[in-house]
């Protein structure tokens, strides 16, 4: 079978699964005792196992495996979760996170992973290293694994004895399905059919429902009334292909009665520890889990409730596609609309105007379909916090808010690497030591906040921390030193200005350099990635209480607001987003302060930009008219004003690259086709506020 095909669906759901292991590690780490997630993570790893073996990747679900083995234990209680454990499972998970970044890159997804395996391997023999480092054997339930039978009701208890009264044989029967059997789910169902010909089921552990979805790991046992010995019934399961091995004891009244007595002790072991679950734990450790009502339902908050998945996975190209067909259809829609105004026909202008609530509408849809929840960047954070906070000896919560908040896929892409610097950032410089926070009269666990939410036209991100804070004193005096500005302009700058020169190309205010920072990288990578997704960073600060970091984004980069505006006989487009008002200036109210042109507005004076002269427009020439239009852009805080001819009007325009045969021009981000066929150049404000 040629498996490339399947190729790209592995990776994608191996990344699902993996990230899925990641959370629910992560929700484990927090409440040990909770079985129901080791239930959660025994089957994404069982199914990761499953498929990565299914498509040939023998050291990706070897190592599974192995995983499976620890868990198997845990999920069983036979094993307590320990620091140990969560180190060893964590490293198995960026090891295989590792191989299928491989196999995405074209490898075959090998790896040396065996000092782990050997850590899985000694867990599983109950040897975990203690503090003193020295390995400790696990007595009791670890080591020895103690089986009773399944668990049986009241009336399949009755039956089985009435079976045994009436000349039936009754057995006990154990299948092993061997470890390279690929379709076990289809290997159990020969089996239960087979037996179902001469006999009948009584009950199976796991349940039919879960053998059917694969939710075993390679054995499983039933209760089975037959006319057939238990030599019989056991040479007729060993005929199937991949079966390991065969278990059939036959019951008598004896056996029945003390198996009655064994279960009924099971069954109140299981209704004491919905009671007290910790004084339970050994008692309940001597037997196999069983299908009983507790621990039965509680996989089932992990599901959907069983309805069929409304979701399905469209290739990004394609949507990429989707959306310059549209582009295409924006362009021509306006055109029409044009043409209908000059022709002034009643029908013409209707369909057009129908078109465009149509289309209007079908641009909404168009793009919502781009639009990612944050979540997808969001989720690897928890685990890189874990990570980073345990290397540096501290402790830190995330708390995440916001995290269905929805961009666009295009500023998603990009918007993940600054966010990892933000964050490391806070961990490593903004929360201080455990011994620096008890000293200052702060709880031992310093917070970091991660939040998400809309506000207009933007996407705000927050990263907030109840740290040291930042001391602008400290900022301006490792500037001075490193050359980043004078000491006269140090005694000059406000706190604000302080702050921003931590987004200074090369600065840095970490005393020792490490492998989470202090060479000086980071922050001005981070103010000129956001800045070219025409965003900026702000950041907020309490000397002592914490730092807020507070990014602002563009809800979509492919279609946006924008009001026309004419300059002799070209035509420019600037974003909405960016504009506070327009209005008109007389020559007379233009000042010239220090060589640059300025004029007042709202008690205050700021730069008048000519842009006939910066674009160098022939025809045009605003020093020459007693009254100039003027736009006012926002950067942040700064302000400045842009002279133009006339304001055509406000239209949505689609945002075309220049291409890579023309060089960054500056005050362009791009070109829009207008109604006419006409090319308007898009300026870009956040480059005439420095």
């Amino acid at each position: 079978m040629d498996m490339n095909q399947y190729l790209s669906m592995f990776i994608d759901e191996s990344n699902d699964h993996l990230q899925s292991l990641n959370e629910s590690m992560m929700g484990l780490e927090a409440n040990p005792e909770d079985i129901s997630i080791v239930q959660v993570i025994f089957r994404s790893a069982h199914t990761l196992k499953g498929m990565a073996a299914t498509m040939g990747f023998e050291d990706l679900a070897s190592l599974t495996h192995q995983m499976e083995n620890v868990l198997d234990l845990v999920r069983n209680n036979k094993l307590r979760m320990q620091d140990f454990i969560f180190d060893t499972l964590f490293k198995s998970l960026d090891a295989l996170e590792s191989m299928v970044e491989d196999i995405t890159g074209g490898g075959e997804g090998k790896a040396d992973v065996s000092s782990i395996v050997s850590s899985l391997q000694a867990i599983v023999r109950g040897e975990i290293p203690v503090a003193g480092g020295e390995a400790a054997s696990v007595s009791g339930p670890a080591a020895q694994a103690v089986e009773t039978p399944i668990h049986l009701d009241e009336f399949q208890f009755s039956v089985l004895e009435q079976s045994i009264q009436e000349g039936h044989q009754v057995l006990y029967v154990d299948v092993t399905i061997r470890k390279d059997c690929q379709l076990k789910a289809v290997r159990a169902y020969m089996v239960f059919d087979l037996l179902e010909r001469s006999g009948e089921v009584v009950k199976s552990f796991p349940s039919v429902q879960d053998i059917e979805q694969e939710k075993f790991d390679q054995s499983f046992s039933l209760y089975y009334i037959t006319q057939k010995s238990a030599d019989q019934i056991q040479a007729m399961i060993l005929n199937l292909s991949e079966i390991d091995k065969v278990s059939a004891v036959a019951l008598d009244q004896d056996s029945l009665q003390q198996l009655g007595q064994e279960t009924a002790a099971a069954s109140e072991v299981a209704a004491t520890t919905t009671e007290a679950p910790a004084a339970a734990a050994p008692a309940a450790s001597a037997a196999k889990p069983l299908p009983t009502k507790e621990e039965g339902n509680k996989p089932a908050a992990h599901k959907t409730g069983g309805a069929p998945s409304r979701t399905i996975r469209v290739d990004i190209e394609r949507l990429d596609v989707l959306m310059n067909l549209f582009s295409e259809l924006l362009i021509d829609r306006v055109r029409l609309e044009q043409l209908a105004s000059e022709v002034q026909n009643g029908d013409l202008t209707e369909t057009v105007e129908h078109m465009g609530r149509v289309s209007g509408d079908l641009q909404n849809i168009v793009m919502k379909l781009r639009m990612v929840p944050v979540d997808t960047v969001f989720n690897r954070f928890p685990r890189m916090i874990r990570d980073l906070a345990k290397s540096l000896d501290k402790k830190v919560d995330l708390i995440i808010t916001g995290a269905e908040t929805e961009l666009d896929r295009t500023v998603i892409d990009e918007i993940g690497d600054p966010l990892v610097h933000l964050l490391r950032n806070a961990v490593d410089h903004g929360i201080e030591s455990i011994a620096d926070r008890v000293a200052a009269g702060k709880p031992e666990t310093g917070t970091v906040y991660l939040r998400a939410f809309h506000s207009g036209n933007h996407v705000f991100i927050e990263i907030e921390e109840d740290g040291t804070g930042i001391y602008p004193e400290k900022v301006l005096k490792s500037a001075v030193k490193k050359g980043v500005i004078t000491q006269e302009q140090a005694a000059s700058m406000s706190d604000d200005e302080a702050f921003q020169l931590l987004f200074a190309p090369g600065f840095s205010t970490a005393e020792v350099i490490s492998d989470v920072s202090g060479r000086g990288v980071g922050l001005d990578v981070v103010k000129s990635k956001i800045s070219s997704l025409g965003g900026n960073v702000t950041i907020y600060s309490a000397p002592g209480k914490g730092t807020n970091f507070s990014v602002q984004l563009p809800l979509t980069l492919s279609i946006i607001a924008a009001m026309l505006i004419r300059l002799g006989s070209e035509k420019y487009a600037i974003p909405l987003t960016s504009i506070v008002e327009t209005g008109i200036v007389k020559q007379s109210q233009i000042r010239t302060i220090h060589g640059n042109k300025m004029v007042e507005f709202r008690d205050s004076h700021i730069p008048l930009v000519s842009l006939s002269r910066l674009f160098s427009v022939p025809d045009y020439d605003e020093s020459t008219e007693e009254e100039t239009e003027i736009v006012v852009v926002r950067k942040g805080e700064r302000l400045v004003a842009l002279a133009v001819q006339d304001f055509i009007g406000q239209n949505e325009v689609v945002i075309k690259n220049l291409g890579k045969y023309l060089p960054d021009v500056q005050g362009i981000s791009g070109a829009t086709i207008l109604g006419d066929g006409q090319v308007a150049l898009i300026i870009d404000p956040n480059a005439f506020i420095k």
